[in-house]
């Protein structure tokens, strides 16, 4: 029986305590050693990005995983900095990049930049943090986005900043109850929908959030629950070949009636 509501409360009871585990387990211990003893070595952006294991270290705890191999493009995000309105980072709605880039404020700080405490101490914990995140969602994917979403949900301020993060998007219409096809509609009647559903200012709010989370923990492991009865050889036999397995319909209802407090 899935329970991601169970595991995502038993991790964030005691965050400090879930961090300081995944810390002390020796790839994370030895990734971080070497990425605080040397990065305050780094004097220009040349050679941060010339370092791998530094760059990559950095770009996994920003959760930028997936765009390490982008150098050009990560090279104009810190070259051009965060002071500017019209700054690269500041154009991109997935607010990622800024953080990146005001962590790492090579364009205001120069040769100083990796010696602050968001260089080095605050990436190392966010370092931390999505290793956690991405070990739960080894053993459950739900897992992992509440996880996340928690993290990250006191930093959304419009619908688009949700749909430019996939796993924002995930969670929002897993919670919401809409289908992921929902996608390919048009991206402001994506982000007018979402901004309809739910009081984005409420996400400010850690109870409300912890709600929200709840809510989607439900009906992701509903999901779940149906997904496996209908690829279970035992429950189709004895549903029958002409019977449809799927979530029932006054559950499904239910969950996706739940309100979200305005």
């Amino acid at each position: 029986m899935l329970s991601t509501i169970a595991d995502y409360t038993r991790l964030t009871k005691d965050m400090g305590k879930s961090l300081t585990q995944v810390a002390k387990q020796p790839d994370v211990s030895r990734e971080t050693d070497y990425f605080l003893s040397h990065i305050g070595k780094v004097k220009t952006i040349d050679d941060f990005l010339k370092d791998y294991r530094l760059y990559s270290y950095a770009m996994k705890a920003y959760g930028l995983s997936d765009m390490t191999y982008a150098k050009a493009f990560m090279r104009k995000v810190l070259t051009e900095g965060v002071a500017s309105k019209d700054a690269f980072a500041n154009k991109l709605t997935d607010t990622r990049y800024r953080q990146f880039a005001t962590a790492f404020n090579f364009a205001a700080l120069g040769d100083k930049a990796t010696q602050t405490a968001a260089a080095t101490t605050g990436t190392a914990t966010q370092y931390v943090t999505q290793t956690m995140e991405e070990k739960a969602g080894d053993q459950n994917e739900g897992l992992r986005l509440a996880l996340y979403f928690t993290r990250k949900a006191s930093t959304i301020t419009t619908a688009y900043q949700i749909l430019a993060d996939k796993a924002l998007t995930q969670v929002v219409q897993t919670a919401l109850g809409l289908p992921a096809t929902i996608s390919s509609a048009d991206i402001d009647a994506q982000a007018k929908m979402i901004a309809s559903k739910v009081k984005l200012t409420d996400f400010q709010d850690p109870a409300k959030v912890t709600k929200f989370v709840q809510r989607f923990a439900a009906m992701w492991d509903a999901t779940q629950a149906q997904s496996d009865s209908s690829t279970n050889p035992a429950l189709v036999l004895i549903a029958g070949a002409a019977t449809s397995i799927s979530m029932d319909t006054n559950v499904l209802t239910t969950l996706q009636n739940i309100k979200f407090n305005r």
